[in-house]
């Protein structure tokens, strides 16, 4: 009896001490440090928060070049404009540049295009009497440069106009911010990522897109793991010396129409129909995927699947939708030649 007492006595002690150990251990005045976990941006895939959505409107004819802070842009659209030439519509969210440009006008293609990222920033130079007050209507927040004038919207001496004005981006989402103005940050418009690629396509090493006066090469490279591009056979190279190019390129063959504005000179205005269904083509890992793309109305994302109806995921990173109505070319990555074996 007097053994088991004793067994007992001590294994309480033990346990007190232990106890007593724990709690010295971690003193009172300390308090434990978890890192915070990294973010992704929702809409690229990479690092970055899920701040609020700005578009700019960016010139793509040849005096735009080189273009600036489009490395930054989580998302990039080209569009058709009048006399076939392209414009691009770059989407921020993760990271806003200081500066962007050069900045140029809307189109009537924006309206639905954008209307799938909710109430966005729209940074632009002005646009054709008629469509102003549609855009005016439209569920964007105008910020751009027929608003917020000068002090935001600034002309770079060393360019020609129109092809000269940039935006102080960041300036400017501050002031929006102080303002209080209701820009709403970036949601899921329809695709997810996967580090490695999940769909079956076709090995290529370029792709080239089509527009009446425009023409883009995407190049594979595998050291960067990006389609590095060239526009009208020049490398599409920005200001800071950067070859562009995204890791995900998305050629979406959309309806391209003559729509009721125009410009100035005469030109009409193209509209892109980005609500429906249609063939799309999705360029990542060095591989095309045919996709099929679906939009049921305005207010919706854009789903990408494949040939058997399964989703496409996208490489995380930069991604570019290319909309033409026009087929691309592809280049098949050669098969290599079996190592012959000695006998």
């Amino acid at each position: 009896m007097f053994s088991k007492i004793k067994s007992l006595f001590v294994f309480a002690m033990y346990a007190v001490i232990l106890s007593v150990a724990g709690c010295a251990s971690i003193p009172e005045n300390v308090t434990q440090v978890i890192p915070k976990p990294i973010q992704h941006n929702i809409l690229s895939g990479r690092e970055g928060e899920n701040g609020p959505v700005l578009v700019v409107k960016i010139d793509d004819t040849s005096n735009a070049h080189p273009q600036v802070g489009l490395e930054s842009a989580d998302v990039v659209y080209i569009e058709q404009v009048e006399g076939g030439l392209t414009r691009l519509a770059a989407v921020y969210s993760s990271n806003i540049p200081p500066r962007i440009g050069p900045v140029r006008s809307a189109r009537i293609s924006d309206i639905e295009l954008l209307a799938q990222y909710g109430h966005v920033g729209f940074a632009f130079s002005g646009a054709q009497h008629k469509l102003l007050p549609v855009i005016a209507a439209a569920n964007l927040a105008d910020i751009g440069a027929m608003r917020r004038g000068s002090t935001y919207f600034v002309t770079d001496p060393t360019r020609i106009r129109p092809y000269a004005l940039f935006v102080n981006a960041q300036a400017l989402m501050l002031n929006e911010k102080t303002l209080g103005t209701v820009i709403d940050s970036a949601k899921s418009v329809g695709w997810s990522f996967s580090e490695k690629l999940e769909n079956e396509g076709f090995e290529i090493t370029d792709a080239t897109m089509h527009w009446p006066a425009q023409r883009y090469v995407a190049q594979w490279d595998q050291t960067s793991s990006r389609w590095l591009l060239n526009v009208n056979s020049m490398p599409d190279v920005s200001d800071l010396g950067n070859n562009l190019g995204p890791t995900t390129l998305v050629i979406q063959i959309v309806s391209i129409t003559p729509s009721e504005y125009g410009d100035k000179f005469g030109g009409i205005t193209p509209f892109s129909q980005t609500v429906g269904t249609g063939k799309a083509y999705v360029l990542r890992d060095g591989t095309v995927i045919q996709a099929t793309w679906s939009r049921p109305d305005s207010l919706s994302a854009t789903t990408w699947t494949d040939a058997t109806g399964a989703e496409i995921k996208f490489a995380p990173g930069q991604i570019w939708v290319a909309l033409t109505d026009k087929e691309p070319d592809f280049t098949r990555k050669p098969v290599s030649a079996p190592t012959p074996t000695s006998k």
